[in-house]
Formats: structure tokens, sequence, C-alpha cells
């Protein structure tokens, strides 16, 4: 009895008491630090990002220490970018999607009133639910791809409402898309094979599309919630 009488009490401090420590999001290690690398949201305050041609912010809270965009988009919701431009970077953040919803990142997003969307200067790390989605779909038009450029390939996506990792690397011409650890998409901006993707499709009729080395970050508002947190930006 005296045994029982000991292990009782210490198994209700351990089950009261020893709780898994939180999980340490939005901050940087020394060792990033040190490696150059910034921090794009803290968890708690958006200040670093803006609405698309606006100097405010609407359309999107802090929930539970990451961006959410509350899926109205339009002139109620809309694309965020970043105060800061950037010409080459390594970019890494985590995303998650609701049910069926479709967001992206875009880059080299040039802020001008002759462009009224983001995409139409910024190409496009597409988010996307792949199987929640409810229309048929290209395979340029799925998660990780180019948008309407380059297909994805040997990618590990997770379903809606986990969270997944994306990295985006620009150093001058040289692009790479990475999700969840694997490199899924690699290309050239401006290459006679770049050229002619445009020519061929969707951004034919967008003469600014990737014109601009360097322009804003941004997140896609789509019409549906999406989820960011650690987003962490390294200039090259």
């Amino acid at each position: 009895m005296k045994t029982y009488g000991y292990i009782l009490p210490s198994l209700l401090f351990c089950l009261f008491s020893c709780k898994p420590a939180p999980e340490n999001h939005n901050t940087l290690s020394e060792m990033e630090k040190e490696e150059g690398w910034s921090l794009l949201f803290d968890g708690v305050s958006m200040d670093q990002w803006r609405t698309y041609l606006s100097d405010s912010l609407y359309g999107w809270v802090v929930e539970d220490g990451a961006m959410k965009a509350l899926g109205q988009g339009g002139d109620i919701g809309g694309d965020v970018i970043t105060r800061k431009q950037y010409e080459n970077f390594d970019l890494k953040l985590e995303w998650k999607i609701s049910d069926g919803g479709n967001s992206g990142i875009l880059f080299m997003v040039h802020e001008d009133t002759a462009y009224r969307a983001v995409y139409e200067t910024g190409p496009e790390y597409q988010l996307l639910d792949d199987a929640g989605y409810p229309d048929p779909l290209e395979d340029w038009q799925l998660c990780a791809a180019n948008y309407a450029m380059h297909v994805a390939v040997n990618k590990q996506l997770k379903p809606a409402g986990e969270w997944n990792t994306a990295r985006i690397i620009k150093d001058g011409s040289h692009v790479e898309h990475w999700l969840n650890g694997r490199k899924v998409v690699e290309y050239e901006l401006w290459t006679e094979d770049w050229e002619a993707r445009v020519a061929a499709g969707k951004w034919k009729d967008y003469p600014g599309y990737g014109r601009f080395p360097k322009g804003h970050i941004s997140l896609q508002d789509h019409g549906d919630e999406v989820w960011f947190r650690n987003i962490r930006i390294r200039e090259l």
C-alpha cells in the first residue's frame, strides 16, 4: 500500500503539471539570425504588411499566432504585400488552407495603379487544396506550381487544415519552389522558354507579368480562409 500511495500522487502531479512545452513559432534561432534571416511576422502584429494599393490593411486578422485571410476577397479583403521590396531572397513559411481553398504566394509584385491586382506583375507559387477543390483543374493550377507556367512535380502535400511548409528561392533569374522539404519547381526567368510560355498562355495579355526583378512579396486573398505563420526571409 505504501508503494501505491507514492505512485498515485506522482501520477496526478504529472497529469496536471507535466504538460508538453508549447511550440515556439514566429521566432528566430541565434543561428538563423547570424545567417541573416529576419521575420516578416512576429505572431502578434501585421505591421510589415499592408493591402495592395493601400496604406492600411483589412480582411486579415491574427489568429492563434498566424496571419489569417478571412476569405472576403475583392475590395473587402484583398491581397496583402510586404512594405519592403525584395530582389534576391530565400523565403520560408508555413501555411494551411480551408477545405477546397485557393490562395497563393506572389513575388516581384510591382505596385502601380496601372495594375489592378498583384498577379498582373508577380509570378505565383500556387496554394490549393488539390484534393478538395470543387472544379476541374489543369496541372499548372495545382498546389506549388508556378501558376499558369510550370507544373509542380514530386510533391507531398498535406490535406486541408494541416500545416505545410513552402519555400521560394529567387537568385537573379533562377527560381525554385519547395514544398514540405522537396524541390518541386525550378525555372529561369526571361529565357526563350520562359518567354514562350508567357506568350502561349494566360499571361500573354499582361505586359507587366514578371518584368520587375525587384518587388513586393504578396499573400493572396482568393476568397477562401488561409493561414500563414513562421514567415522568414533572407536576402541573397
